[in-house]
């Protein structure tokens, strides 16, 4: 079942059947038929097209952010950012598809080839919550540009996210053909993945979604992108003004009531800085988030996607209490009918707690102190996860020395991690496999196809 339900009420809006088995085939059976067609079209014209996209998500702006805040509590001024990247995306590869997919000379000894690009058939992507807008511009742009068509299953709280998508598209000269949305059910993408019309998959999720996919893909001999979960670290090396650092600091952590992949979830700070950094961290968290409602623009803190997420993240926090962990901020769930969690710092978390070793999805923050750049590196890299990181420091080089020590799929110096249109994005270990984004994100359903002249 496929429902809207307001994080900040409880209250249940709607409800949506699953698709049965017989209109998931069907939806199959139209990106399939619409694969010849649209990749028949010049480039120029399927850029076109996400160009359109993109001047339509610009005019709807306000639209899609109010959807999202009902659906899954984001703020709405998060909301209008989010599909301001979203427009973004669509008008980078809008305007860059047709160099990126250009042919390429490729030197061979005694002759001569080209490098052609292509694309390989029907797409399906199976996209989450936490960013109900912009995961979908991230797999479905390129791949649009590209030629390849798309099928897209939603998560199952964001119904109307993904028809207000779909809706764009159309309107932007998507045929009904090339992208389709479908309220299918995790039952049903197993045997989506095995029929021999769909040629890979785009997973944005958890990682037990991403081992399950991924499984089903090799099974299938299918080509699996997935961009999983992640518990990101942020050093602070020095910094000249303390109460900026630890403002930028704050805010990427709690970005998005914290539900952000690549949110700067552990912060490690040298031992010269740490009592100072964290009394200041701890005060700005406890005195600046405070609960209200998203679709406010004056509020900080909103509620979490649903009340099992705010109680999922809740026991985490109880859990870390009770083994040990000290709290400088927040820490209880707030009651009432809504998702509510208190921003909550944590710190004396240890390598045998649980809480070292998982992702906490929600607004909470652990702090750890470093002596030397060498422990500072060796704490950020003792997590399954390698998604992102960032690293603070006056000294450019110094911080770039550290980050190049950091095991993660991308590295910000100066700036917490975030999004841009035109730089790769994805991590390594159990953070996920391939890139999305920038030039890299357009070839990972692509097929390179050398022709020898």
């Amino acid at each position: 079942m496929y429902s809207v339900t307001d994080p900040a009420t409880g209250e249940r809006v709607e409800e949506i059947p699953n698709a049965t088995d017989e209109e998931v085939r069907a939806a199959i059976g139209r990106v399939h038929r619409g694969y010849a067609g649209w990749r028949a079209r010049p480039v120029a014209e399927r850029a076109a097209v996400v160009r359109r996209a993109a001047e339509l998500f610009a005019e709807r702006a306000d639209e899609l952010a109010a959807i999202m805040t009902l659906e899954m509590g984001k703020r709405i001024n998060e909301g209008r950012g989010e599909v301001g990247v979203v427009v973004d995306i669509f008008r980078y590869y809008g305007e860059r598809g047709p160099q990126l997919l250009a042919d390429e000379p490729l030197p061979i000894r005694g002759g001569e080839a080209v490098l052609t690009k292509e694309p390989i058939g029907p797409l399906l992507g199976v996209m989450p919550w936490n960013f109900p807008c912009y995961q979908v511009a991230r797999f479905v742009a390129p791949n649009l540009v590209l030629g390849n068509t798309i099928l897209l299953k939603h998560a199952s709280i964001c119904p109307r996210s993904a028809v207000a998508i779909e809706r764009v598209l159309r309107d932007a000269g998507v045929p009904e053909d090339a992208y389709v949305n479908v309220f299918a059910s995790s039952r049903q993408v197993p045997w989506i993945l095995a029929d021999p019309r769909i040629q890979g998959v785009s997973l944005t999720g958890s990682e037990q979604a991403g081992i399950s996919v991924a499984a089903e893909a090799g099974r299938n001999l299918k080509k699996s992108v997935l961009e999983l979960g992640g518990s990101d670290p942020l050093i602070v090396l020095d910094t000249d003004d303390l109460d900026e650092t630890v403002k930028i600091t704050a805010t990427a952590r709690m970005r998005n009531c914290g539900q952000s992949c690549n949110a700067p979830k552990r912060i490690i700070v040298l031992g010269e800085l740490y009592d100072e950094f964290a009394d200041r961290f701890a005060k700005r968290v406890a005195s600046y988030y405070v609960p209200g409602d998203p679709a406010d623009p004056a509020t900080t803190l909103p509620p979490l996607a649903s009340v099992a997420a705010a109680d999922e993240v809740a026991a985490q926090v109880d859990r870390a209490i009770r083994d040990g962990a000290t709290v400088r901020a927040g820490g209880h769930r707030i009651p009432g009918p809504g998702a509510y969690l208190e921003a909550t710092v944590l710190t004396g978390v240890t390598p045998e707690m649980a809480a070292y070793h998982e992702e906490i999805f929600g607004p909470v923050a652990l702090l750890f102190r470093a002596e030397t750049e060498e422990e500072a590196i060796a704490l950020a890299n003792d997590t399954p996860f390698g998604l992102g990181a960032s690293v603070f420091s006056t000294d450019r080089t110094r911080a770039a020395r550290v980050a190049r020590g950091i095991e993660a799929g991308m590295v910000y110096i100066n700036k917490s991690g975030g999004s841009e249109a035109d730089l790769p994005f994805g991590g390594i270990k159990r953070s996920g496999i391939g890139r999305e984004l920038g030039p890299l994100g357009i070839e990972e359903f692509m097929n390179k196809k050398p022709i020898r002249l």
